[in-house]
């Protein structure tokens, strides 16, 4: 049984002060909590509806019923297991490959979906600027489906890293150049934009216009744009597909 005090400390880590405070993040699921248990991060505990799982001894195991894993969980229908984990040191990044930069992402379902991405396309390291949406978001780690084990996340004062970086900056953008028509190099940043209002002016003004680019559009003009995240998975596809 979970006692009231464990519900509360579980709950109280769905926001974003208290994940800060205590340095710890929930996972829900049985894939994700496997993928996170076999990767980096540290684990603080596990509750599970599951008797036969096993981990390695080491880590707190409880095993609760139902209805308690009903009252810890974050979602309507909780799958079997939820695991607390550390949230890790910062990694320094890699410039030697590409980097996906994201500026002022708002929407969770987007930077989980961004996040996994990235695991797909081998991108190994995401900055985002602090104005981006918690990367332990309960939302988003949902959406990265284990993702998140793979990908080194860094939360940084972009422009300032732009302004430094000696690598190519490529943004994105409406009106940019064709991403089909353009020659891109075999490592840079690739800048993605705020949901609304895309890339920001400070942010756009470390960006040459040269380098900006976008996606074509071929139907009809009735849509207004592309999600952020479908986006990404088109501007990745075209980078891997110039061999960077």
């Amino acid at each position: 049984m979970v006692v009231k005090s464990q519900l509360k400390f579980i709950k109280s880590l769905y926001q974003k002060k208290y994940r800060i405070q205590n340095g710890l993040f929930v996972v829900e699921g049985k894939k994700a909590v496997s993928e996170l248990l076999n990767s980096k991060f540290k684990t603080h505990s596990i509750y599970t509806v599951d008797k036969e799982f096993k981990t390695d001894g080491k880590t707190e195991v409880y095993y609760i019923s139902e209805q308690d894993l009903s009252r810890i969980s974050s979602h309507k229908s909780p799958n079997k297991i939820l695991g607390i984990f550390e949230i890790p040191a910062l990694v320094a990044v890699d410039y030697s490959d590409w980097v996906v930069v994201l500026d002022g992402i708002q929407d969770p379902g987007n930077l989980g979906t961004i996040i996994r991405l990235c695991d797909w396309f081998g991108i190994r390291h995401l900055i985002c600027s602090p104005d981006t949406v918690d990367c332990y978001n309960p939302k988003v780690l949902h959406a990265t489906m284990g993702s998140i084990a793979r990908v080194n996340i860094l939360y940084a004062d972009i422009a300032e890293l732009l302004d430094k970086n000696k690598n190519t900056v490529i943004g994105t953008y409406m009106n940019g150049k064709s991403v089909y028509s353009v020659k891109l190099p075999e490592k840079g940043l690739l800048v993605l934009g705020n949901e609304g209002s895309g890339i920001s002016e400070k942010i756009g003004l470390l960006i040459d216009d040269k380098n900006r680019i976008g996606i074509p559009q071929y139907g009809k003009k009735t849509t207004e744009s592309l999600n952020v995240a479908t986006a990404a998975a088109i501007f990745l596809s075209e980078i891997r597909r110039y061999g960077g």
